[in-house]
């Protein structure tokens, strides 16, 4: 498990990894021809801002940065400076003030005239509107940031492998305390449970409860309800616990105080001939065309998806998206793989009319020779509780 080096409080990364991080965004800054970038996030979401600085966001976070200098990094609120200038890297570390947009405007005008400013982020419009009232020509640069966090470096990898560990953790810890009567909440704890106490943080946690004999939900829900586990349930789970940012993710389907009954039977056994299929795909080279044509064994048998087939992982979700149930693809260009990409395989097979389905899947890194799952949740179609 990664960890954070002894004389520091919170795991950081190296200042190898970080120079490479502001030699990345300057390269693409100037092929945008863009002169500073503005980096957004808000509400506990916003990876570029993470990505660059270490510093998870809390309530509101903006990087104002031009190459050659330090990273400012404005966070709101005051109360939460001490801690972002503990956590972040290679930052000068401020409050934002009473209004951000007015202090995010204030330090480009401090450099002279803004010129051309690259946006990265969910930029809020009072944000955008005062940058433009500054003067600064504005960019968004979104596409060309997804761009660098498609390959990870040896160090994220190894952070990867963290948040894969923790997510094992949190499936045995489910496979081992669910029972009939728990509910979905209760549930939820004992997975957070595992991975709390070892530095872990939650990523996602996304569990689909219903009976086998009479099934009426067929993908794991977004939010836990009061709903109790009974014999003859299925309970399906994606999971993600993550280190500091590099969740892991695995995806499996359990059969509560009962046997699996044939149809969960067959929809799992579709289900992981997909996944064979989509993994012997997993090569530097290979398409999302490639991926897509794998799994087509789904639509033989004659069942459907109610998710994406793969999509990339490990600062946001990624290319290459394999969508499945018949879905366009996302617009873009052709995207092949190469190694050091993290990519979530996932052919979550359902029946035609959305009642029942089945979760399987796992976080893989594309390697020279082909794949290697980060997982070492053990397989198959189980019965617990």
């Amino acid at each position: 498990m990664a960890a954070a080096p002894p004389a520091a409080s919170y795991p950081s990364f190296s200042d190898r990894e970080m120079a490479r991080r502001q030699a990345a965004l300057a390269a693409a800054m100037a092929r945008a021809g863009v002169d500073q970038v503005v980096l957004y996030g808000s509400e506990r979401s916003g990876g570029a801002v993470t990505w660059f600085t270490q510093w998870p966001v809390t309530r509101e976070a903006v990087v104002v940065w031009r190459p050659g200098e330090r990273p400012v990094l404005l966070v709101q609120f005051a109360n939460h400076v001490p801690n972002a200038r503990r956590m972040a890297q290679d930052a000068v570390v401020d409050w934002a003030g009473p209004v951000t947009a007015e202090a995010v405007a204030q330090r480009l005008r401090a450099r002279g005239a803004p010129g051309r400013v690259g946006l990265v982020g969910a930029v809020p419009a009072r944000l955008h509107a005062r940058l433009a009232a500054a003067g600064a020509e504005l960019v968004f640069l979104d596409e060309a940031y997804t761009s660098l966090r498609l390959v990870k470096s040896g160090e994220e990898i190894a952070w990867l492998r963290t948040g894969a560990e923790l997510t094992d953790l949190a499936v045995q810890a489910l496979v081992a305390g669910a029972r009939p009567g728990l509910s979905e909440a209760e549930l939820v704890a004992l997975l957070a449970g595992a991975y709390l106490g070892r530095g872990g943080t939650t990523h996602i946690h996304y569990l689909g409860v219903t009976g086998m004999a009479a099934p009426d939900g067929c993908v794991p829900a977004q939010w836990p309800s009061a709903r109790r586990l009974l014999p003859g349930d299925a309970l399906t789970c994606e999971i993600s616990a993550s280190w500091w940012g590099y969740p892991g993710q695995l995806l499996r389907t359990f059969a509560v105080a009962a046997p699996p009954t044939a149809l969960y039977q067959e929809l799992h056994r579709v289900a992981s001939a997909a996944f064979d299929a989509l993994v012997a795909q997993l090569r530097p080279g290979a398409t999302a065309i490639d991926l897509a044509r794998a799994a087509s064994v789904v639509e033989a048998a004659g069942f459907t998806t109610c998710d994406d087939l793969v999509h990339g992982f490990g600062g946001g979700y990624l290319p290459p998206i394999v969508p499945g149930g018949g879905r366009p693809p996302s617009p873009g260009p052709p995207l092949s793989l190469v190694p050091g990409m993290a990519l979530v395989v996932q052919p979550n097979v359902v029946t035609q009319d959305g009642r029942a389905g089945v979760q399987v899947g796992e976080l893989f890194v594309i390697t020279e020779r082909g794949a290697e799952s980060l997982h070492r949740f053990p397989w198959g179609l189980s019965e617990i509780g």
